[in-house]
């Protein structure tokens, strides 16, 4: 479950991501770009990108329809521009070469929008100016691939290898040391590759910007070999007499990718849904076709698509528009126009004549029945072009009624029906050139398959046939509603958000203004749905472009239990004949060539080249944390914090319940009995009626436990915390229906807490395989303190293993599970040991303490049972977890605190350095991982490294215990230690709207962070120096010596590792 980690005593940023329901992806572009069709390669791996504690934010995997709790407020007030503004934005621009094209003002983001044109390029730009002070750059460029090397993908990590103007290493890792972004990234698409950055800071933004500049146009790694080995592929020997592998860290990202079944199973999709264009391809490179690209091609590819003329250029915010012409400006004159802009375009699929059926198998695990784990899923191309604006948004909340909710009648007739386990497919998908709907279930037995086609082309037919009720309708107009108003893009950055939902139309040369307005096409087609009733909207679209449309794939996948091996025994058999077909001079060459490889990634860049990177200095930092401003009091006699914050009209609200007083042998049932309290229905209403009344009336409802240390005490903080969010008008609605959650809700529904026992059971086996890190790091926490063994019983090995059991169970011990679901409302509700949270102005503030004294006083008084003693640990071995996987997850953690160590804020600087110095260049850089990282959580004292998608075991254990001697020996210059300060006081003061500030507020009162402690460490973080460095290797080394290792690894690896060191590891084996 839910922990805080390292720099969240200090910073704003939330340790919870638990969703709201059903985030619609109506006009959310931003929601989409980030689902199963973007290779994310994720390079940054600092904290605030980890979606979960302790864990990066693993690409690939978030979820398409949730609702984050990270920062979510609206834009602030932002004025008109004066026509003698714009005049003279448009007068600089032309004096620098750039024609105006369009210029609309957008209400709905409160900016002036300009469409700007390189005259000399054709280069597009669009400047978005507002109030924000999040400032946002991105350069996109259409880069259709021709076949599965994964060329896109292994460029878009080679560019920010060093540039012309910036000849070090990785100025990437430079940004991520000593900025203070508040984004830094870089993602491939099928057809597009994007490189954004954001800032609050000006000076910083633009630094930002020009190494960005510099890194697409004037990469070195066009002219330099060893990098394209580097990110992408190259044999690997380091002695002639052994054998040769893979290594590159794109390769084994997408070894990663292709372990789990349900991103296999989105490839085959797209490719079987596009066989005659690019997406038929895998633009981030298939594992078994990757090592067939060459140099020269890589070289190519850079040269015909990273060309101004092929390039959409994005800005927004609020600093100076004639500063982003001046800098442009600088890099585009050099270039000449080229012919980049048509060879990029993507050729449209044409709708098959006839449906077409797929059958693949995907690597398996030979635990349990392997009938009964099929995989099904329908999908259609829906159009031959890409949809109109009021098609797009007819479809898009068709989607929405379908699927977006538990109630939603697609998705929960699926559940119901029992023939699987959890929903595969999501829904629709328009990030591409052609929209596309998916749609199956995974978890079905063999005997079934035909039974889940069926079924979903019959609940289609009969949606279109009877359509969907007035209250189900009025829930999702709600929900869609608030959401676009409320304009929530978490942790994320607005402005990235509406550049990507605008480049779904620009990239294709489309209007990119239009998916930026929502206002009249929304109030259209809700003045249509009043005027004709949404079945005479909906149903045509549906049988149009689904049920009367051809273009369909069945797409079934097969567990295979030996997949896996087998892949890795192909793999083994032609590097074989590589080497067999080799002379000895050629293996001498080619351990030498691994030799000068591994030294160039292992030796540091000159101090010389390190001063080119752009950077800020202590002086432009802050001296005090950032304020938010909570006022504790009470009403009827429980503590309120409010938080008074400019929300525009919204309320969020958390209610918090001790869970102290809980039996440790019901902590494993916490999870599902919150998804019972929103998901099974109350005496009066069924559980559709209830989830169609919270979309209706409010923003959304969640329930979720949430589970720390606290550092000094020996009790863990443990609480299940409500969360809900309402317009001011809606607050009484909010808390009513807060209260009918905790205690109408009737925990008596047999087959749908089944359904939801299968659901987090899938879930559990698809992190287990996509986020191995983070089983790892939950794991280690178990066996170090008692925070984390409660952690781990409600979202670890043993929560799976749990779930295994109990799904047997249901059938023949529902009373007694029941009866237990019940025990836990009993022990967590009463007013004793609860708090309320409250964000929003100070108007609505003081009207909302009505209705919080009402929610109270129909609380319990006191709590049913007393507090128990919770002194719960795993066994403290090393432990490795068996999975079929082509790639390992390893980490190794020790407490700090429990070998003597004292808490400075130079921890923070210090762990931050070594992640992006030590772990990058050894763990990734010449390991090949994806990533390697550490993090200290400063609560517990537990100091973790963990790596993900590595290809290696034990020589990843062994870089983790030579942090110590890495920190003995560093020697840092002023600049240096100046960046890793700044880099560090970024994530201290991570970007944050106002929601998410009272919601850390909230964690930093649970946790015991004062004020005074906040600023003693930032303090402390300010004046760090060398000698913090090397006194830190002292207590670093503790891990090495006392720590326990967990890793999540396939089956051959651990035999390996077995060889070397027998009996390291005491082996689990788990799917």
């Amino acid at each position: 479950m839910e922990r805080v980690v390292l720099l969240r005593s200090l910073s704003c940023t939330t340790a919870c991501r638990r969703a709201f329901p059903s985030r619609p992806k109506l006009f959310a572009r931003h929601l989409s770009s980030l689902n199963k069709h973007v290779q994310r390669t994720n390079r940054s791996f600092s904290l605030r990108n980890r979606g979960c504690p302790r864990f990066i934010l693993a690409p690939h995997v978030l979820l398409r329809r949730s609702f984050s709790l990270t920062p979510q407020a609206v834009a602030t007030p932002s004025s008109k521009p004066t026509p003698q503004e714009t005049s003279r934005t448009s007068d600089v621009a032309e004096k620098l070469g750039f024609e105006r094209v369009s210029e609309e003002w957008v209400p709905e983001c409160k900016a002036n929008a300009v469409l700007y044109r390189h005259k000399k390029t054709g280069a597009q730009v669009m400047s978005v100016s507002n109030d924000d002070e999040n400032k946002v750059f991105g350069i996109v460029f259409r880069t259709p691939p021709k076949d599965s090397t994964g060329i896109p993908h292994i460029l878009e990590h080679s560019v920010l290898c060093g540039s012309r103007k910036y000849p070090l290493k990785e100025p990437f890792v430079e940004l991520l040391k000593g900025s203070l972004h508040t984004f830094l990234n870089a993602f491939t698409y099928p057809d597009r590759t994007c490189y954004p950055v954001a800032s609050t800071n000006n000076k910083d933004f633009y630094n930002l910007v020009d190494v960005y500049l510099d890194a697409v146009f004037f990469p070195k790694c066009v002219e330099d070999f060893q990098t394209f080995q580097q990110e992408g592929w190259h044999y690997e020997l380091n002695d002639p007499a052994e054998e040769i592998s893979y290594k590159g860290v794109v390769f084994n990202e997408m070894k990663g990718v292709y372990s789990q079944p349900d991103n296999i199973l989105s490839r085959i999709s797209q490719q079987a849904l596009f066989p005659d264009n690019t997406y038929g391809v895998d633009s981030g490179g298939d594992p078994r076709v990757i090592p067939k690209l060459t140099f020269e091609e890589f070289k190519e590819f850079h040269r015909k698509y990273y060309h101004p003329s092929n390039a959409k250029i994005w800005f927004y915010g609020d600093d100076d528009p004639d500063e982003r012409f001046r800098i442009l400006s600088a890099f585009l004159d050099q270039f000449d126009a080229s012919s980049a802009a048509d060879e990029s375009k993507i050729d449209r699929q044409r709708l098959f004549s006839d449906p077409v059926r797929v059958v693949e198998k995907y690597p398996a695990g030979d635990a349990g029945d392997l009938k009964k784990r099929h995989m099904v899923c329908l999908n259609w191309l829906l159009s031959d072009e890409p949809f109109d604006l009021e098609t797009e948004l007819t479809f898009g909340f068709l989607d929405h009624l379908m699927l977006g909710t538990p109630a939603s009648p697609l998705r929960r007739i699926l559940l119901e029906s029992g023939l699987g386990d959890a929903i595969v497919g999501g829904g629709i998908d328009d990030e591409l050139l052609q929209p596309q709907f998916s749609i199956g279930l995974k978890g079905v037995s063999e005997d079934d398959v035909q039974k889940v086609e069926e079924l979903i082309m019959n609940t289609l037919n009969k949606l279109a046939d009877e359509g969907f009720d007035e209250e189900a309708v009025e829930a999702s107009m709600n929900t869609i509603e608030f959401s676009l108003r409320e304009n929530n893009t978490g942790s994320f950055p607005r402005g990235l958000s509406l550049m990507l939902r605008s480049m779904g139309k620009w990239i294709y040369d489309m209007d990119p203004f239009e998916p930026l307005k929502y206002e009249k096409p929304l109030e259209a087609l809700k003045a249509r749905i009043s005027k004709e009733g949404s079945k005479a909207v909906f149903s045509p679209v549906l049988k149009k472009y689904i049920l009367d449309n051809p273009h369909r794939v069945a797409i079934e996948m097969q567990p295979d239990p030996e997949k896996a091996s087998k892949e890795e025994a192909e793999e083994k058999e032609m590097l074989q004949k590589v080497k067999a077909c080799m002379t000895e001079e050629d293996l001498a060459e080619l351990a030498q060539a691994t030799q000068e490889l591994r030294i160039k990634q292992e030796t540091p860049d000159p101090p010389e080249a390190l001063k080119c990177v752009p950077s800020l200095s202590l002086q432009d930092i802050p001296k005090k944390p950032i304020h938010v401003p909570t006022e504790i009091g009470e009403i009827n006699g429980v503590k309120v914090l409010k938080h008074d914050l400019f929300t525009n009209d919204v309320l969020y609200a958390e209610a918090v319940f001790d869970m102290s007083s809980l039996k440790p042998e019901l902590i494993p049932l916490v999870p599902l009995f919150c998804q019972s309290l929103l998901e099974m229905g109350t005496k009066d209403m069924d559980f559709i009626q209830l989830n169609q009344l919270i979309g209706r009336k409010t923003g959304g409802i969640s329930v979720y436990p949430f589970t720390s240390s606290i550092r000094g005490k020996d009790e863990p903080c443990s609480h299940m915390i409500v969360r809900g969010k309402a317009m001011a008008g809606r607050v009484e609605d909010l808390f009513d229906l807060m209260n009918t959650v905790l205690q109408q809700v009737q925990l008596t529904d047999q087959q749908r807490f089944k359904q939801f026992v299968s659901q987090s059971k899938a879930r559990m086996e698809n992190r287990l395989r996509g986020s191995g890190h983070g089983i790892a790091a939950s794991r280690m926490d178990a066996k170090l303190n008692v925070a984390g063994w409660i952690s781990e019983q409600m979202g670890g090995i043993s929560y799976l293993e749990f779930l295994q059991s109990l799904e047997k169970q249901v059938d023949q011990e529902w009373e007694s599970i029941s009866s237990s679901l019940e025990e836990i409302r009993r022990s967590l509700l009463s007013k004793e040991g609860s708090l309320i949270n409250l964000t929003a102005d100070g108007k609505i503030l003081s009207s909302t303490e009505k209705h919080v004294a009402r929610f109270l006083d129909l609380l319990p008084r006191e709590k049913a049972t007393a507090n128990v003693s919770w002194n719960g640990l795993l066994s403290p071995g090393h432990e490795c977890i068996v999975i079929p996987t082509q790639v390992n997850y390893v980490g190794k953690a020790a407490n700090l605190y429990e070998n003597g160590y004292q808490l400075n804020g130079s921890a923070y600087v210090i762990s931050k350095y070594i992640g992006n110095t030590w772990l990058w260049d050894r763990v990734r850089v010449s390991g090949g991982a994806y990533g390697g990282f550490c993090d200290f959580d400063t609560h517990s004292g537990v100091f973790s490294y963990l790596s993900y998608r590595d290809p290696n075991l034990l020589k990843t254990i062994d870089v983790y215990d030579r942090t110590a001697d890495f920190l003995r020996e560093i020697e840092l210059d002023e600049d240096c230690l100046t960046k890793a300060i700044i880099g560090t006081i970024g994530d201290v003061d991570a970007y944050q709207l106002p929601d998410a500030k009272g919601y850390s507020s909230l964690l930093r009162h649970l946790l015991g962070v004062t004020e005074e402690e906040r600023q003693k460490r930032r303090e402390e973080i300010l004046s760090t120096s060398v000698k913090d460095f090397r006194e830190f290797a002292e207590a670093v080394d503790a891990v090495r010596h006392k720590g326990v290792v967990v890793a999540v690894a396939s089956a051959d690896d651990v035999t390996t590792a077995h060889s070397e060191r027998s009996g390291f590891f005491e082996v689990k084996k788990v799917l």
